[in-house]
């Protein structure tokens, strides 16, 4: 019924880090050649925790778009956009406060833990509050139908269905709705329209779902039907209001816990990140620099790769001949720690080469950048207000 879209996002907080390519980005180059693909500078949602401190929003803004092109993001793929840059985002948030229940908002388990975690914020704020429903305004202002997530932004997602559902139930039944409905099937044409009204008698009277498959074939290829048109007609046949917001769902994509330095996470807050486009002579001093298994206090001690930091990263940069190559250097002492090393600078700064030279045209010039986000701006905002035309109307705000 609706398009094959996705909507995705990142808030400019500071450079990016090849956690963020691994746990993100990477996932995003895959997607945008298999669907339609729309990724988000959401600069409001930086404002949620980094209202006290917003000298680092725009230089991170433009830093971080030239990160996701020199990763592999292709805006003749996918449509690049800053969030504030498409006020709709704001309208539709506000739109979906009047009929978002408090306790929603309360129970989403990220505010509690963000609170916590952040205590050294005042976060008593109602942006903070509110910016799951912003997030889902995100959503369905373009009506997207999937956003990738891991484990714990489902409940972010499910927040966005329910309050799609609750949208949907309140504004559904638009005025007039039968009467747009029996205007639409006679735009279908005469042969049309008499084959769909057969389907939706034969699916309503004997529960045949194999006619709802043929009409929404049918309503598929009709040419002549604007959009509104068609998604009434969807609706009419299996006698609902019209679906405004469509629920989108999950896509969950796959836990990749990219290792820090220090064999935590790869974080900011831990201080412990290689940049996506570090200079070459940095990573090598980072790496070099790792802790290793406490038991190699001397070069001739062996040591167990399961308790080192490094081994982590060779889960990623080294291929298994390399692997097995450390794990019998590392046990019987054959290898130093160094040259153990060797191999993750050698595969970090192979995956950053195609980045700088990716990044190299957008630092040369910045105004291409600048290009391209205003472009991904305006198609944002033109899919953005035709959903809020829909809204408007549905609320009785269409006037």
């Amino acid at each position: 019924m609706f398009a094959d879209r996705i909507l995705s996002g990142m808030r400019p907080t500071g450079k990016l880090h090849l956690g963020h390519y691994h746990g993100v980005i990477k996932n995003w180059v895959q997607l945008q050649s298999e669907h339609e693909c729309l990724f988000m500078v959401a600069d409001w949602h930086a404002l949620t925790t980094n209202y006290d401190d917003v000298a680092v929003i725009e230089q991170s803004l433009w830093d971080m778009v030239i990160d996701w092109l020199a990763a592999g993001v292709d805006p003749a793929q996918a449509t690049i956009f800053i969030q504030s840059k498409v006020p709709e985002h704001a309208e539709l948030h506000l739109a979906l406060s009047m009929v978002c229940p408090l306790g929603w908002l309360e129970r989403v388990p990220t505010y509690k833990d963000q609170i916590e975690k952040l205590s050294h914020k005042d976060l008593t704020t109602y942006g903070f509050l509110g910016y799951p429903l912003l997030q889902a305004a995100d959503i369905l202002v373009y009506k997207a139908n999937q956003v990738p997530v891991g484990e714990d932004q489902v409940p972010h997602i499910e927040l966005t269905r329910e309050m799609a559902r609750r949208f949907n139930h309140l504004y559904g039944r638009e005025p007039g709705f039968e009467e747009k409905a029996l205007a639409a099937v006679k735009k279908l044409g005469g042969k049309k329209g008499k084959l769909y009204t057969e389907l939706k008698t034969r699916f309503q009277q004997e529960g045949d779902e194999a006619a709802v498959e043929a009409a929404h074939a049918l309503l598929q290829d009709a040419q002549n039907l604007s959009i509104g048109d068609r998604e009434r007609l969807f609706a009419f046949l299996e006698n609902k209001g019209r679906v405004i917001l469509p629920e989108p769902d999950a896509l969950l994509t796959a836990a990749s816990r990219m290792p820090g330095l220090d064999g935590n996470k790869m974080s900011k807050s831990y201080g412990n990140t290689i940049a996506l486009r570090e200079a070459p002579e940095s990573v090598s001093k980072k790496v070099r620099a790792m802790p290793t298994d406490p038991a190699r206090v001397r070069r001739t001690d062996p040591g167990d790769p399961a308790k080192c930091p490094v081994w982590q990263l060779h889960q990623v940069y080294s291929d298994e001949p390399t692997r097995e190559w450390v794990v019998k250097g590392c046990t019987s002492a054959g290898i130093g720690c160094l040259d153990c090393k060797q191999p993750v600078i050698d595969g970090v700064l192979r995956e950053q080469r195609p980045m700088f030279e990716r990044a190299q045209k957008y630092l040369d010039d910045p105004t291409l950048v600048k290009a391209i986000v205003a472009d991904g701006c305006e198609r944002a905002r033109k899919i953005a207000n035709d959903t809020m035309k829909d809204v408007r109307e549905a609320m009785g705000l269409g006037y």
